[in-house]
C-alpha cells in the first residue's frame, strides 16, 4: 500500500474508531470501570500523548524548514528582481481568493437562511480577543531579534529576514556561494526529515483523529444542522470547483493531477487543524509532487499558511448570515459589502495571531452591527469546521504556488504531470 492510502486509511480508521468509543461511553452497556479504563489508557493515554508527539514533531520543523527554504529561493532568485513580481502575484491571487470566497458564501448562505426560525439560546460567554492596530501589525513585521522570531515561530518576520538574507547571501561575492552552498544542504536533510516523519504519519494521524471523535458527539451537528451543512458544502465547492477553476484559467494545468497529489496533505491538514504545522507537508509535497521551484514555493508556502484564508473567510460570510437571522436583524448591500472588505483586510490585519478565525469574526459581526456575543452559537461545531477549512486553506497555497511558479517558468511540467507511483519510484533509486 502507498504511503497515501497509508494516510488516507489511517484516517478514516481514527475517525471511526473514535467515533465507537464516543457511542460506547456516552451508552450504558459498558460496565464504569471498563470506561474509565478505556478513557484513562486508550483516550486520554496512548491516543492523547502520541497525537502530541506527532502534531510537536512537524511544529519541529516548520522554522528551519521555512527558513532555508526562503533563504536558498531568495539566493536563487537575487539576481533577478524577479521576487517582487512573485510576491505581487502572490498576495493578489490570495486577496483575490479571499474575496471570492467570503462574497459566495454570502450570496449562498442568503439564498438557504440556515438562521432562519431557530431560537437558539447563547449558551457560553464569548469574549473577542483585542486585534491588534493595522500600524502595529504592519510594524512588527519586521524583526528585531530573528532569534525570538524563530523561537516564537513568527512567520511573517521569519518569511522577512530569510527573503533580506538570502538576497544579500546572493549579492556578497564568494562568501555567499559558500553559504548558499551550506543552505541547500541543510534544506537536503530537513526535507529527509520530512520524509521520515511522513512514514510513520498514518499512526499519528489515527491518534489525533481517534482522540478527537472520541470526545464529539453528534448532539451539537444536529442542533446547527442548517449552518453546519451549509458551511461544509460551500468549504467543499471552494475547494474542488474555484480552485480547479481557477488553476485552468491562469495556468491550462490539469487539476484533477493536483487533487490527487494533495490528498496526503489533506489528510496531515485535517488532523492538525493547523496550515502552519502542515508547512512541511505542504512544502515538500508542491516541490516534489508538483513541481513548484523551491525559489517561488519557499515564499507562497509559508506566506499563504500565514495569510491565506479561504476557508477562514467561508466561514466569516455564512457566520454572518446566520447570526444575523437568529436575532432576527437584516444586513444592507452597505453592510454585505463592508463584511466582504472586512473580511479581505482582516485575513492579512490579524496574520499570525492565535485564535485568529474567531477574532476576525469578531471584527466582522462588529463591522455589520451584530453581536459579537452570537459566536457563541457556533462554537460547538467549530472545531471540526476547522478542520475542513484548514484542509481549504492549503490547497488555496498549492494552487498559488503552482499558479505563480506557471507564470515565472519556475514550475517542472514533467513532475507535475508524473503520476505519484512515477515519482515514488524515482525516490526510491535516487
Amino acid at each position: 500500500m502507498t504511503l497515501t492510502n497509508r494516510i488516507l486509511l489511517a484516517m478514516v480508521l481514527g475517525i471511526a474508531t473514535g467515533s465507537l468509543f464516543n457511542a460506547l461511553l456516552q451508552s450504558s452497556a459498558l460496565p464504569d470501570a471498563l470506561s474509565v479504563l478505556i478513557q484513562a489508557v486508550l483516550i486520554d493515554g496512548v491516543f492523547d500523548v502520541v497525537g502530541r508527539i506527532f502534531v510537536a514533531s512537524l511544529k519541529l520543523l516548520v522554522v528551519p524548514l521555512v527558513l532555508v527554504s526562503l533563504i536558498c529561493g531568495a539566493s536563487a532568485l537575487g539576481d533577478s528582481a524577479r521576487m517582487g513580481p512573485i510576491a505581487g502575484k502572490t498576495i493578489a491571487f490570495y486577496l483575490a481568493t479571499t474575496g471570492i470566497a467570503v462574497t459566495v458564501a454570502l450570496i449562498v448562505a442568503s439564498i438557504v437562511a440556515p438562521g432562519d426560525g431557530m431560537n437558539l439560546s447563547v449558551g457560553t460567554e464569548f469574549v473577542a480577543k483585542t486585534p491588534p492596530a493595522l500600524t502595529d501589525v504592519i510594524v512588527n513585521i519586521f524583526p528585531t531579534n530573528p532569534v525570538k522570531a524563530m523561537a516564537e515561530a513568527n512567520m511573517l518576520q521569519i518569511i522577512v529576514f530569510a527573503l533580506l538574507f538570502g538576497y544579500a547571501m546572493s549579492h556578497a561575492g564568494e562568501p555567499g556561494r559558500r553559504l548558499t552552498g551550506f543552505f541547500k544542504d541543510s534544506e537536503a536533510v530537513v526535507m529527509k526529515m520530512v520524509g521520515l516523519l511522513m512514514e510513520v504519519a498514518p499512526y499519528g494521524v489515527f491518534a489525533l483523529l481517534a482522540k478527537l471523535f472520541s470526545g464529539m458527539g453528534i448532539t451539537a451537528i444536529a442542533d446547527l444542522a442548517g449552518y453546519f451543512f451549509t458551511l461544509a458544502a460551500l468549504l467543499i465547492f471552494h475547494g474542488i470547483v474555484i480552485y480547479p477553476l481557477l488553476l485552468k484559467l491562469l495556468s491550462g494545468l490539469s487539476p484533477r493531477t493536483l487533487l490527487i497529489k494533495m490528498r496526503p496533505v489533506w489528510a496531515f491538514a485535517f488532523s492538525t487543524s493547523s496550515s502552519g504545522a502542515t508547512i512541511p507537508v505542504t512544502l515538500r509535497t508542491v516541490e516534489k509532487r508538483l513541481g513548484v521551484h523551491n525559489s517561488v514555493a519557499g515564499f507562497t508556502v509559508p506566506l499563504g499558511a500565514t495569510v491565506n484564508m479561504d476557508g477562514t473567510a467561508i466561514m466569516q460570510g455564512v457566520a454572518t448570515i446566520f447570526i444575523a437571522q437568529v436575532y432576527g436583524i437584516d444586513l444592507s448591500i452597505a453592510a454585505l459589502f463592508g463584511v466582504v472588505l472586512t473580511a479581505i483586510l482582516a485575513s492579512i490585519g490579524t496574520a499570525g495571531v492565535p485564535g485568529v478565525g474567531l477574532i476576525t469574526l469578531a471584527l466582522v459581526l462588529e463591522q455589520a452591527g451584530l453581536p459579537v456575543e452570537g459566536i457563541a452559537l457556533i462554537i460547538g461545531v467549530d472545531r471540526l469546521l476547522d478542520m475542513l477549512r484548514t484542509v481549504i486553506n492549503v490547497t488555496g497555497d498549492a494552487v498559488a504556488s503552482v499558479v505563480v511558479a506557471n507564470s515565472e517558468n519556475q514550475l517542472d511540467t514533467d513532475i507535475y504531470e508524473a503520476s505519484s507511483e512515477e515519482l515514488d519510484r524515482r525516490e526510491a533509486t535516487s
